[in-house]
């Protein structure tokens, strides 16, 4: 049976052009009069079976699809830069100045609840680990940086941390009197930061907690 070419374009044309897979229905409402779909159809998939996209039919529709093996050389992965928000911020510092600390203890510090999502980003990022259990009522888990942590932020350990004095004379902390309400690591006084409703500057540089990957609130 010879099939008009121009049915054949037509067809390729309406099944490259639309955005669903259309049924044979469809496809053949847009044929003249007297015109043969499943020939049309027939010819289109024997036509593209050994090309780079082929016409498929799936339960009952037909659509243009990659073809299988080369899908694989098809995918490709990108890398998303996302900031980390200011609650994961101030709890990274926390964590970092005040390891092993407990959620608890982070609440207490911060002054406002700490919502499940914002561990697990710090978690997801391998900066925090869980260490340990408190023992105290209820044994609370631990929390503690990583060595991902001291990699990051170019560290050779915790203890290179920047203290309050020298947060102040980078711009990283309110250089005010009120400052002095921010804390250091463990053993210095006063929480790490302020509870007041002056708003609290973060610990870390913008700039450097922009090169965070795949983060998520």
């Amino acid at each position: 049976m010879t099939i008009d070419p121009a049915h054949l374009r037509l067809i390729e044309a309406v099944l490259f052009a639309t955005a669903q897979p259309l049924d044979q229905r469809a496809l053949a409402l847009r044929l003249p009069e007297g015109g043969d779909i499943r020939a049309v159809l027939a010819e289109l998939q024997r036509h593209y079976a050994g090309r780079g996209v082929n016409l498929v039919e799936r339960d009952g529709t037909w659509a243009f699809r990659t073809a299988t093996d080369l899908a694989e050389k098809l995918r490709f992965e990108t890398t998303q830069l996302k900031r980390l928000s200011r609650a994961a911020v101030e709890v990274l510092a926390i964590i970092a100045y005040h390891q092993p600390v407990t959620r608890a203890e982070i609440e207490e510090i911060r002054g406002v609840a700490l919502s499940k999502g914002t561990l697990d980003t710090l978690f997801e990022a391998g900066w925090v680990r869980p260490r340990g259990r408190r023992r105290t009522p209820g044994r609370p888990l631990q929390w503690a940086t990583t060595d991902a942590f001291l990699d990051h932020f170019a560290l050779e350990s915790i203890e290179d941390l920047p203290d309050v004095k020298e947060l102040k004379a980078s711009g990283l902390l309110d250089a005010r009197p009120a400052a002095d309400a921010y804390g250091n690591r463990a053993g210095d006084a006063g929480p790490l930061f302020d509870t007041g409703e002056e708003p609290v500057e973060p610990l870390i540089d913008e700039a450097d907690d922009e090169q965070v990957l795949g983060l998520v609130e």
